[in-house]
């Protein structure tokens, strides 16, 4: 077949494919194959870890213990032994025999009942009693989906460390504020930095709200009614919850969904991609702000020694990681419309068209996710700030903003508000004039200090002009917002700062 599909192509072209091919059954590691640029170029060890298929199958294993553990305590036929075997057997998974049975069976759970009865042959007949596919898929997920907003929560709280210095260190140095994306009002570079903190702050308060409430799915049966159990439990309704509350417990869960059909319902997979997606907008939003203020050349993320940013233009220092997030960003916002389309289509108690796409937007929004998170706090930690070039920004605009505050000094030194007013208007125009026109600075200052109309305020321009007069609270303000609200949440989740972050393959 590969020969036949070949015909079409040039002799040379057709040689080398069938080298290459030919290259894939000889070469270990072969680069014939694709790779999934999320894992093989950018995400961290923990979060590959966390969806890779030892965790998945063990995970499995883990909740057939549980399982078959509180079957025994509640009294069904399920005995210390065979649960103690569960227990030692839980890792020693034979990948082959039970991709051999999958295809025997066309079941995955299945064939992963057989690989673990083969190793635990007392415990083979008691595995999964009761219970269906999705006891283990779907509680899985669930316990997936945890993990996953527990690192990614981590390095929320660590990267809002590393912002909290950034916004202290430059609180009092005052910026062009920009509204139209056109120069307004003055800000300083520390307060920019609280708006981009405070979105990120409101990510991790979700958070911890959804990993303080997620339920698991439980152990609900074929349609979500418990009935395998309660035949099981000769109808005792109370052990059968009973059963659900001790599975629960053994897996770290403090409940479990309150009413299911064969899944949980996948409105919990679209309010937690929803607050993945919220974490790369928020990124992309910082980011975004970083790229413009690269191009003025005031603020610009690390560049290494030997970082080259262009082939061809060796003098290029291009804004690469900010970049990279607001790529990656604009993917995983787009992920909670696949969610919301799954859990729309799931007719009554369960259809299997959401497990294909589930593979793979789950797994890929918290792996995108977590690259975002890494590649933030590196850029936040290394952002360098070039204060001349802010000033000179600043002092070219700062003239027509100040002109209010030259007109009030004047008339309460005893000048006409309306003449003066006047005056101001006329200077602001020729200077802008020139500005514009002529390409050449701003000079309406000294167009005023040459105008005797304005003689009151001659000897005070200079300390009318400092810029750090019209910035109104903003230091105020980041003191107020580090103090009130990230404080807080440093201090409720600093054991998190304690812990190591594992790099992504590629920062």
């Amino acid at each position: 077949m590969l020969r036949a599909s070949l015909r079409v192509l040039p002799p040379a072209l057709a040689a080398s494919a069938v080298a290459a091919a030919t290259r894939v059954s000889v070469q270990e590691g072969s680069k014939t194959k694709y790779e999934h640029p999320l894992v093989s170029r950018y995400a961290t060890k923990e979060m590959s870890y966390i969806w890779s298929p030892e965790k998945k199958f063990t995970t499995w294993r883990a909740l057939w213990i549980a399982l078959a553990q509180a079957e025994h305590e509640l009294g069904l036929p399920v005995s210390a032994a065979q649960v103690q075997e569960l227990k030692d057997q839980q890792f020693n998974i034979d990948y082959d025999f039970a991709a051999a049975k999958e295809r025997e069976f066309r079941h995955d759970v299945m064939g992963h009942v057989h690989a673990y009865g083969k190793v635990a042959p007392s415990a083979m007949p008691i595995i999964h009693l009761g219970a269906t596919s999705c006891y283990v898929g779907d509680n899985t997920d669930i316990i997936q989906l945890r993990e996953s907003m527990q690192l990614l929560r981590r390095k929320l709280v660590k990267l809002l460390a590393v912002m909290k210095g950034f916004a202290l260190e430059h609180k009092d140095v005052p910026t062009l504020g920009f509204t139209h994306y056109q120069p307004a009002q003055l800000t300083t570079i520390g307060k920019r930095c609280t708006l981009w903190m405070q979105d990120l702050l409101m990510d991790l308060q979700e958070l911890d709200r959804l990993i303080e409430e997620l339920p698991m799915r439980g152990v609900k049966g074929t349609t979500g009614t418990q009935a395998s159990f309660l035949d099981l439990f000769d109808g005792d309704h109370g052990k059968v919850k009973a059963l659900e509350r001790r599975v629960c417990e053994i897996m770290g869960f403090k409940k479990a969904v309150a009413v299911s059909g064969q899944t949980y319902t996948r409105k919990i997979d679209t309010l937690v991609m929803n607050s993945v997606a919220n974490i790369a907008a928020s990124s992309y939003k910082m980011c975004g702000d970083v790229r413009l203020l690269a191009n003025l050349k005031e603020i610009e993320e690390p560049f290494a020694k030997k970082q080259i940013g262009s082939s061809a233009m060796a003098y290029k220092r291009n804004p690469m990681r900010s970049e990279r997030v607001c790529s990656l960003s604009r993917y995983v916002m787009s992920l909670p419309q696949s969610a919301s389309h799954t859990h729309a289509n799931q007719w009554f108690e369960r259809t299997l068209d959401d497990s294909a796409v589930r593979r793979i937007i789950l797994a890929e929004g918290f792996l995108g996710a977590d690259v975002i998170l890494t590649l933030l706090t590196n850029i936040a930690d290394g952002m360098h700030v070039w204060p001349n070039v802010v000033r000179a920004h600043t002092m070219a605009e700062l003239p027509f903003m100040a002109t209010e505050n030259i007109l009030m000094e004047c008339v309460k030194a005893g000048g006409d508000r309306q003449e003066l007013h006047e005056k101001i208007r006329e200077h602001s125009m020729a200077a802008g004039a020139r500005v514009k026109g002529e390409g050449v600075p701003n000079d309406l200052i000294e167009r005023i200090r040459r105008d005797r109309a304005f003689a009151a305020v001659h000897s005070r321009l200079d300390e009318i002009m400092d810029p750090k007069n019209f910035v109104g609270r903003a230091p105020q303000q980041v003191d107020d917002f580090i103090l009130e609200h990230i404080d807080p949440i440093l201090s409720k989740h600093r054991q998190l700062l304690e812990e190591k972050n594992l790099d992504s393959v590629n920062v």
